[in-house]
């Protein structure tokens, strides 16, 4: 299946306390909820003005129709061909 990275454009995102991002959290998982589990959301990185999540979903059409749905922006959408860190330094190929 494929992964995404949506690029959440939320202005003032890094200010967001514990609780406001536990209720972004709570939105992001009920609707998700509700669509099945052809979606997954794998996690987020908040930035002070933006938020970067990942996901897994058969397409970017269901990464949107999460987004309208949860009342979320997402700016831009990628698809994932490859995850790299430094352990990748490390294999022989």
């Amino acid at each position: 299946m494929p992964k995404y990275v949506i690029e959440r454009e939320i202005p003032g995102a890094g200010k967001l306390t514990a609780d406001q991002l536990r209720a972004i959290s709570q939105t992001s998982c009920g609707v998700l909820g509700k669509m099945g589990p052809q979606i997954q959301w794998v996690n987020s990185q908040v930035t002070a003005d933006k938020i970067y999540c990942t996901y897994i979903a058969p397409n970017e059409d269901m990464i949107r129709e999460h987004a309208k749905a949860g009342g979320f922006p997402a700016n831009s959408i990628s698809q994932v061909f490859a995850t790299i860190d430094p352990t990748t330094a490390e294999q022989t190929v």
